[in-house]
This record gives C-alpha cells, sequence and structure tokens, in this order.
C-alpha cells in the first residue's frame, strides 16, 4: 500500500464555512478515517497547512485539531514545493489575487465560489490556470446535498416525462444585529466589500440549473435591500449598500421556466431552507437540503376551486418520500475527495474555474438585469 500525500496550503479557513464545512467536516474528518482509499489499496493523505492573517486563530484552530501547520506568510507557503494544492475560501474581494499568485507558483487550484468580483476576474483565472496546466476546481456544494442527489435520481430516470417549471425558494431571517447577533458576517450587506444576495447565490443557482435541468438561457432579476440598516460585530450601526433579496426568472433550454426566490429577509414558513419543486407532465417532486418528495401523475388529487366550504384535502399527505436508499457523506467532504483523486489519478472533475466562471456570470447578469430591468440574455462561455 502506497500512501499518496497531498500537502494543502488552506487560506480563509479560519472563517464561518472554512473551518466547519472544508476543515472540519472535509479535510480532518478525511484525515481522521485514515484518507481517502483508492482502489488498488492506495491511500491519499491530506496534509493541511493553515493559512491567515491572525496566528493566534491560527494557532488554535490548528491545536484543536491535530494540525501541525499554520502560517501568517502566504508567499512563503506558495514558494514549498510540497504543498502542491491551494485552496481558497477567503472574502471573495480577496480571492482573485491569491490564486493568481497560487497559478504563478505552479499549485493546483481548489476555491469556493464566486471565483472573483467580475466575470473578466473570472475567466482571467480560468484562462490563466489552463495556460500553466495546473488542475483546478471549484465549490459546487450543493449539488452532493441528499436532497438534491435524489432529485437528480428523478430526473435522469425520466420520472417527470417532460419537465415544464421549477421553483426554488431559499432563505430565512438573518437577525439585524441589534437584539441577536447576526447569522451571517456584516460584510455581507455592504457592496464595497463584495456583499449581496445576488453575488453569493446566483454562483449556486447556476450550477444547480446546469447540472439538473439545463443550461441557462435568459435570466429577469429584481434586488432589494429590505433591511436598509444592521449592527455589526463590533456592536456599529452601518448602512446596507448590498441586497439582501432577489427575486429572479431563469429561462433553460428545452423551454423550462425556473423561478428563484432568494431572501435574508423572509421568515421560514416551509419545510427547509431550500425547497426545490420540479413540475413535468408525468409527475412533480419537492427537494430540500436532505429530503425528497414525489406526487406522480396518477397519484394527482383533483382539487376544485371553492372558498364557500373547508378545504377537504391534505395536501401534504398525497406525496411520498423517496427513501435514503443509499449513504450520504457530507457533501463537501465529497467533493473534496473527489478533486483529490483528480489530483492523484487525473479522474475526472468537471466543475473548474470554467464552471465558476459561469456562476459569477449569472450574479453580473442578474445585477444588468436589475439595473436595466429588462431580460438579459446568457451567452456561452470558453477560454
Amino acid at each position: 500500500m502506497a500512501i499518496h500525500q497531498v500537502g494543502i496550503i488552506m487560506n480563509g479557513v479560519t472563517g464561518r464555512m472554512g473551518t466547519n464545512q472544508h476543515l472540519i467536516r472535509s479535510i480532518v474528518a478525511i484525515r481522521n478515517q485514515g484518507g481517502v482509499k483508492l482502489p488498488n489499496g492506495d491511500v491519499i493523505m491530506p496534509d493541511p497547512i493553515l493559512v491567515g492573517r491572525q496566528e493566534n486563530k491560527l494557532k488554535a484552530l490548528a491545536e484543536a485539531h491535530g494540525i501541525t501547520r499554520f502560517s501568517t506568510d502566504l508567499d512563503a507557503c506558495l514558494a514549498n514545493p510540497q504543498d502542491t494544492l491551494y485552496f481558497d475560501s477567503q472574502m471573495t474581494s480577496f480571492r482573485a489575487e491569491s490564486i493568481r499568485k497560487a497559478i504563478l507558483a505552479g499549485k493546483h487550484i481548489y476555491c469556493e465560489k464566486p471565483t472573483g468580483t467580475s466575470l473578466a476576474e473570472s475567466l482571467d483565472l480560468a484562462r490563466l490556470a489552463k495556460e500553466a496546466g495546473v488542475k483546478n476546481g471549484v465549490v459546487q456544494d450543493k449539488l452532493f446535498l441528499p436532497g438534491l442527489m435524489k432529485l437528480k435520481r428523478l430526473v435522469d430516470s425520466g420520472f417527470f416525462g417532460k419537465i415544464l417549471t421549477v421553483r426554488m425558494e431559499f432563505g430565512y431571517w438573518v437577525f439585524e444585529g441589534d437584539w441577536q447577533p447576526g447569522q451571517r458576517p456584516s460584510w455581507n450587506y455592504r457592496k464595497e466589500d463584495g456583499g449581496g444576495i445576488i453575488v453569493d447565490m446566483f454562483a449556486h443557482w447556476r450550477y444547480v440549473i446546469d447540472n439538473l435541468f439545463g443550461k441557462v438561457r435568459s435570466v429577469s432579476c429584481l434586488g432589494y435591500t429590505h433591511i436598509p440598516h444592521r449592527v455589526d460585530e463590533s456592536g456599529n450601526k452601518y448602512d446596507c449598500t448590498a441586497d439582501d433579496a432577489a427575486y429572479a426568472t431563469f429561462e433553460v433550454e428545452g423551454g423550462i421556466i425556473v423561478q428563484a426566490n432568494s431572501s435574508w429577509a423572509v421568515r421560514v414558513n416551509r419545510e427547509d431552507l431550500l425547497t426545490v419543486q420540479v413540475d413535468g407532465t408525468e409527475g412533480s417532486a419537492v427537494a430540500g437540503l436532505r429530503d425528497c418528495k414525489t406526487q406522480h401523475r396518477v397519484n394527482t388529487c383533483k382539487p376544485v376551486w371553492n372558498p364557500d366550504i373547508p378545504n377537504p384535502f391534505n395536501f401534504k399527505e398525497q406525496w411520498m418520500e423517496v427513501p435514503d436508499n443509499q449513504v450520504f457523506d457530507n457533501g463537501f467532504k465529497v467533493q473534496w475527495e473527489l478533486f483529490l483523486k483528480h489530483i492523484v489519478l487525473d479522474t475526472p472533475f468537471p466543475w473548474d474555474l470554467l464552471e465558476g466562471a459561469k456562476g459569477t456570470q449569472l450574479s453580473d447578469l442578474g445585477l444588468l438585469s436589475w439595473n436595466e430591468r429588462r431580460w438579459v440574455d446568457v451567452p456561452d462561455l470558453n477560454v
């Protein structure tokens, strides 16, 4: 048995997502399980070095999880030939510059999205990586949610017949910071710091729609800042300059219409923080983060509009759960394992920096649609 050790420069892991999903639930979990097992009995073992700006936070995080290496000097880390992979989960406004450095240092790239603050910036990174010949990938975590994996299985099986429409509801109430601390960092609500729900979520909606239903061909979007003032982590009141809600319609190849509401100013009265309803000629399904339920054409009730009598139907009882007939691991960890195999074995990994640029493209076009109050076409991208 051979052990393939992969040195990983992990930049930005002191943030919420970087700590919980990428470090603890992915890299630390992979190390604790004895690495990524390969078909021939070999093992891939990630060897992380934590990088950031605050040494005390890095040291505490490393010690808490049995990691011996940390640094505040990114350039020195990039100069180490033993660390062949660079990972970035910093604030979006810092990401492109660091990834560019890593590409020029010959490192493979794996990063969070959005990959850049503009389409031009994201495309530039994809071109640089292609020219440098480094392997590259972008986190597309929602594809690995159990609920959406079940939904993809239904799509692939032809369950829906012809898919007609998709309705996506995402969001929750993010506290303003005065009565209770907010659940999201304050920079999310400042446009000048790369904040805004369109920039944050349209990158997700692009890969979800593209991978489940077909290519996005056009978008109509209305953004809004419902909460104009919030209180930051230091207790200071600030003006919200970025959108906290977006109401969008996407036209998808094949005539599928996708409606997507995204909001950090909505109280949840549905079964999950994200629900995706798909309606087709032969059946429908509603997926959440983990669950998915279906209603086939032959099991569809026949309601009649009559407001003069109590509703005779319990609509929710008429849906069937898609069973958990496979093991669903943490989605971030699953994609980390796939990318590590891509580096070591050169197995396919389709979610590269160009795919990440498509997410930035949709965010940019959503903002353009909102600004100009019109439908905007989504052209194909190439590098």
